[in-house]
């Protein structure tokens, strides 16, 4: 298939193009500044710019740009950042899908578990709705986003990832150093449910996604097996070989995070049902598994 990523260079991304590739895919990453390869294209989401001419023939996209959400203190400018990026771009990417012709036939686009907002230890599928809080009402703003491509007879899968374990980005790219150091413990009092998946599943999921016509709508990338905080930093300090005796207090979360600590603290007990029923399989399905892959590969 001839595909178009957004998002390319970032931690999902860069991971993702290789997959596609070493799949048999044609990818084509699109980049905010003049195309300087024949496997670019320009956009920019900030100004609904998409080069409509180099998009000819592009068959399906995988949509993964936007602000990251813990690079900064929760600003009121930064919120908005988060915001605009997400809903700017996706708008930007449909509304040139809906203007080429022929039109790709599917559009996979970045979403979040942030969806449900504090779900507590209650477990939620695909149709629970959606929760309140900041980022749940961003990515139902996102979301739909993406129903002008859905209108347009675009088959779209709305992919909400879970906290993707790797080395080099996301969350686990500031736990890994620590728990390292001997420094790691659990966050606040641990009972919150973190919804993880490991980098390769997130590839192999959204790939998945892009070929299986099957598959629409909202999907949950996460792992099978979500797990505490508390559960989470005890196989975090058993495969590192290191101690988990020094627990992060909430009010220094706080002090530390702003705002975004509530997320760190709140709890997102999410299972994948969409993708149980489409036969996915899961390289990597409990914590342990994912936190070893991840820490091996360095």
């Amino acid at each position: 298939m001839k595909v178009a990523i957004t998002g390319a260079s970032g931690l999902i991304g860069s991971a993702l193009v290789p997959h596609l590739h070493a799949e048999g895919h044609e990818v084509y990453r699109l980049v905010r500044r003049t195309a300087t390869s024949s496997d670019e294209i320009s956009w920019d989401p900030s100004t609904g710019f998409v080069d409509l001419e180099a998009m000819q023939g592009i068959e399906g996209v995988i949509h993964l740009a936007g602000a990251g959400v813990g690079d900064h203190r929760w600003s009121d400018s930064y919120k908005q950042e988060i915001l605009n990026s997400r809903v700017k771009g996706t708008n930007a990417i449909v509304r040139a899908m809906t203007q080429l012709d022929p039109k790709p036939r599917v559009l996979v686009s970045g979403s979040a578990i942030g969806w449900y907002g504090d779900t507590a230890d209650r477990e939620v599928d695909e149709s629970a709705p959606a929760g309140t809080g900041f980022l749940a009402d961003v990515v139902q703003a996102w979301e739909a986003s993406t129903t002008p491509a859905q209108e347009a007879g675009i088959r779209v899968v709305r992919a909400r990832t879970g906290l993707v374990v790797a080395k080099d980005g996301g969350a686990w790219a500031r736990l890994f150093p620590l728990f390292n150091l001997g420094v790691g413990g659990k966050l606040g009092s641990g009972k919150q449910y973190w919804s993880w998946v490991s980098l390769r599943d997130e590839v192999n999921a959204l790939t998945f996604c892009l070929s299986n016509e099957s598959i629409s709508g909202a999907v949950n990338i996460t792992g099978p097996t979500p797990g505490t905080n508390a559960e989470v930093t005890k196989v975090m300090g058993q495969v590192m070989g290191r101690p988990t005796l020094l627990p992060v207090p909430a009010f220094a979360l706080n002090i530390a995070l702003g705002e975004f600590s509530s997320e760190v603290l709140g709890s997102t007990r999410v299972l994948p049902r969409a993708l149980e029923a489409a036969g996915f399989t899961w390289q990597d399905p409990t914590i342990e598994d994912a936190i070893r892959t991840a820490w091996q590969s360095r």
